[in-house]
């Protein structure tokens, strides 16, 4: 198992520390640094300035939101930051939420499966320098009756294949993710519930296109807290008002994709609580509300040696990049989260 760094998103003043986190992730030997973006600062400028200044830990989009781009424009995108960081590029993709699809980019959130699908067809057609052709129900290329004609990509990529990644939550987008692409990146992984919320639903993806979990890149993100196991639940304390903003407020009622994923791993009560509090606007309640045995199944909590063991029950789960968010309020709190990744994981025999 792989360790990787999440930077999470870009600006709030955090620039020269994020950089700083990627150059010592980039030392101390981590796979790859994945970068993400919402309605703020945009993953592909982020990752191509951490390229720019690394040697060879990985970049990656986690995630490039299907719809902010056209497919075409992603294809471009890939190809020329892997080109510029010498085949070190990895290409996450996801649908985002219905509040940024149709608020921010005003693309309608409808069929969201057959949307990416057509997406990641068009994407790998552009980027293997094939002449651009495609009829679906979401995009046609060319367009028919005007001047467009056939065109293929100028830039060459510097791989032939780059790895191209969803992100997935539900247990249709699982399986097509298993079906379609080269890896998935997970959120709000628990290594005990890995194999029925995920797993099993990528493998029945990959059984569908004849192949085996065998070179699947299996990519959750975990924040990481570091500190003395008497404190777990201060620590667990920290990430409340963030898993409270995911399971609680990042989407609709109807439409919250991990509010569902809380009641599958058995937290339907406590899910629909947090929900009700969060958009009633009781964000400090809806916080309260997180079960510390949600928060602390979903991090990496504690010393090294018992962040080893979570390592450990990751690896044995399926886990095969296990991605890192390491918190802190300064910049040598994060920096020595990240260097007791590395520990952990040498302590857990994964180095």
């Amino acid at each position: 198992m792989q360790l990787g760094i999440n930077l999470g998103y870009w600006g709030g003043g955090m620039d020269a520390d994020n950089l700083a986190v990627a150059r010592e992730a980039d030392r101390l030997g981590y796979a790859v640094c994945w970068a993400a973006e919402a309605y703020g600062s945009d993953a592909a400028t982020v990752l191509s300035w951490v390229a720019a200044q690394t040697e060879r830990i990985d970049v990656g989009s986690a995630i490039f939101q299907i719809p902010a781009r056209q497919p075409a424009m992603t294809a471009m995108t890939a190809a020329t930051l892997d080109a510029l960081s010498g085949g070190r590029f990895r290409l996450g993709l996801g649908v985002s939420g219905p509040q940024v699809s149709e608020g921010w980019y005003g693309v309608k959130f409808d069929k969201p499966l057959a949307r990416t699908r057509e997406y990641v067809e068009i994407v790998r057609k552009a980027m293997s320098r094939e002449r651009l052709t495609h009829e679906g129900e979401h995009w046609t290329l060319p367009l028919p009756g005007g001047p467009g004609k056939p065109i293929k990509l100028t830039v060459h990529p510097q791989r032939e294949h780059i790895p191209l990644y969803i992100a997935a939550i539900g247990p249709k987008n699982l399986e097509q993710t298993g079906e379609i692409a080269d890896g998935a990146l997970l959120i709000f992984p628990a290594a005990e519930h890995l194999e029925e919320t995920a797993l099993r639903h990528l493998r029945a993806g990959r059984e569908k296109a004849g192949k085996t979990m065998e070179g699947f890149d299996v990519v959750p993100t975990l924040p990481l807290a570091l500190g003395d196991d008497a404190r777990v639940a201060e620590l667990a304390d920290t990430f409340r008002p963030y898993t409270a903003l995911y399971v609680g407020g990042m989407g609709s009622r109807k439409q919250n994709f991990y509010n569902q994923l809380a009641q599958r791993m058995g937290y339907e009560k406590e899910a629909a609580e947090i929900q009700d509090k969060y958009l009633a606007g009781d964000k400090e309640g809806a916080a309260a509300a997180v079960p510390q045995q949600l928060i602390d199944s979903t991090t990496l909590l504690g010393s090294v040696d018992r962040i080893a063991d979570r390592m450990r029950a990751y690896a044995d789960a399926g886990v095969t990049t296990l991605t890192l968010a390491p918190a802190g309020f300064t910049l040598d709190e994060r920096i020595a989260a990240l260097r007791a990744g590395t520990e952990a994981a040498e302590r857990a025999g994964l180095a």
